[in-house]
């Protein structure tokens, strides 16, 4: 009456090596198989690598535990691999389109499916351990925490209800590691182009989330949330609520921004915050926060198609999480529109700006880079974690209309909000800071692959923009590379912030983007979209 419970693709980490693993959990025990290589023609098969009976595992450690050193894939590398998923996937199709024979679209799809191991084995890096009473260890590499607390929850439950069996024969052991391929629920590596290679499957845009409050609780905790989404078929954390303090109803309203590539799911988690340093939790020495509950919803694009706001509410084991939701598909996204307030500095032009201020960079760049530059160097993930979108909005209007308190109100706010403050005063310029003119250029310079002839290239160019342009981009440049430097404690490479502040400084304005003249289909684009935001 052995049954299995739940199965998944999962990288194991084996000597400082990154595994893939099929990982397969029954109702006394833990399994893990690697797929054997097919050799002509014979039926997929799986090798048991090494199982655990559920009465001996355990997530506790011993206590003179060894840290685990997680071999890191640059950023780079990663997104070099996306940037291949989003050709094939569009060659596919066009191949499709052009009804070409199987034997292309089979021969592109292996190379898709290549290209996905790789990126499933080099994405996850946060570890779940496990270890067996006799002493032996194991550690997989996860990309989300909601992951990683479900197998924690699902293995713990299991064990309350299983009794000791006998350890398996050699006999068996084989028996029952040829009947999961039988049993397997996940056939295919979880990225969401498996589903037949549907490129409107997901969001391509920005989800605006502001979350409400939560109620529900028994007993007063520090509170905060995450928000997870998947893209190219992972989860990760996008953005996180601060800690209301000692309270069983905690009241965020806090709005976040979230990029979406493709995205089908936010999942929300609720962390209580422990300030007990030396109360490490064993099982991941690197957090001690708790998980209170977590849930999940669909990104509906019917529902969420609306110019409004969505209420709506997740409940997780008792705990009622409220949130609104706004969705913006990229096309609308990417219009930059002229300011209505002469005066002001948001949606005006920068030689406007800089000419009745009297200076060769706008104050407000100015100051904000001042302010995150004496606080904000080693926050981890400046520039990419969103601030609270009310704080931006003060700030906004604070610049706009010339208020002297500016200063003031900044030294008292999230620096995330200054950040922000900055890529949306970027982002709102009726033209890009690299301008409408040059954006083919660049575009095309970037695309050259003699690297010589690229720099020359790429230099020209930028001597060429219009003064306070160019001022104004040095003077942020200079200060993007102090971040950089201090990347083993910000975890903001150059190549993260170029993501970041790409599509800000680059992205054309409404006239000139690839817009679709129906908007009825607005989410179908996502390949060409990310290709271009990937250039950017």
């Amino acid at each position: 009456n052995r049954q299995l419970l739940k199965d998944s693709f999962m990288v194991e980490l084996v000597e400082g090596t990154r595994k893939l693993r099929h990982v397969f959990l029954f109702t006394d025990l833990l399994l893990c198989a690697k797929l054997k290589k097919q050799i002509g023609g014979k039926n997929q098969q799986y090798d048991c690598k090494w199982y655990i009976p559920l009465t001996e595992l355990t997530f506790q450690g011993p206590e003179e535990m060894e840290p685990l050193t997680i071999p890191q894939v640059p950023d780079e590398e990663l997104d070099a691999i996306k940037v291949k998923i989003s050709h094939l996937r569009s060659e596919i199709q066009r191949e499709k389109r052009a009804n070409k024979g199987s034997k292309v679209i089979d021969r592109l799809r292996k190379k898709l499916s290549e290209q996905e191991s790789l990126l499933l084995l080099t994405s996850p890096s946060m570890p779940l351990r496990l270890f067996n009473k006799n002493g032996k260890s194991y550690s997989f590499l996860i990309s989300s925490d909601y992951e990683r607390s479900e197998w924690r929850e699902i293995i713990r439950e299991q064990q309350q209800k299983c009794v000791k069996t006998p350890s398996l024969t050699s006999m068996e052991l084989q028996i029952l590691t040829s009947s999961c391929l039988k049993l397997q629920t996940v056939h295919s590596i979880p990225l969401s182009l498996n589903k037949e290679e549907d490129e409107s499957s997901g969001l391509y845009g920005f989800l605006n989330v502001i979350v409400h409050s939560a109620s529900g609780l028994k007993q007063s905790l520090n509170l905060y949330c995450t928000l997870e989404v998947d893209s190219f078929g992972f989860f990760l954390n996008k953005a996180k609520t601060r800690v209301y303090r000692y309270t069983t109803e905690p009241k965020w309203n806090e709005e976040f921004e979230i990029e979406l590539e493709g995205s089908q799911t936010l999942r929300l988690l609720c962390y209580e915050k422990s300030y007990n340093r030396t109360k490490l939790n064993k099982e991941d020495a690197d957090s001690t926060d708790r998980i209170i509950g977590k849930g999940q919803i669909l990104l509906d694009p019917q529902i969420l198609q609306g110019k409004d706001w969505q209420r709506t509410v997740i409940p997780m084991n008792g705990i009622e999480v409220k949130l609104s939701m706004k969705f913006t598909s990229r096309e609308f996204s990417l219009k930059r529109m002229p300011s209505e307030k002469p005066m002001g500095v948001f949606g005006v032009k920068i030689s406007t700006v800089t000419k009745r201020e009297r200076s060769k960079v706008p104050y407000i760049v100015r100051q904000c880079l001042e302010e995150i530059e004496r606080r904000g160097m080693e926050e981890v993930g400046i520039y990419r974690v969103s601030g609270v979108a009310t704080d931006i909005q003060a700030l906004k209007t604070a610049f706009d209309t010339n208020n002297k308190d500016v200063s003031v109100m900044m030294s008292e706010m999230d620096v995330n909000a200054i950040a922000g403050t900055l890529k949306l005063y970027f982002r709102e310029l009726p033209e890009p800071l690299f301008t409408d003119e040059l954006y083919p250029n660049f575009a095309g310079g970037i695309t050259l692959t003699d690297s010589v002839a690229k720099e020359s290239c790429m230099l020209n160019l930028l001597l060429s923009l219009p003064e306070p342009n160019l001022v104004t981009f040095l003077f942020l440049l200079d200060h993007l590379k102090r971040v950089a430097e201090k990347e083993s404690i910000n975890k903001m490479s150059l190549h993260n912030l170029a993501t970041v502040f790409g599509p800000t400084l680059l992205r054309p304005a409404e006239k000139d983007s690839k817009i679709p003249s129906n908007p009825t289909q607005p989410i179908s684009m996502g390949d060409s979209w990310s290709l271009e935001v990937m250039a950017q």
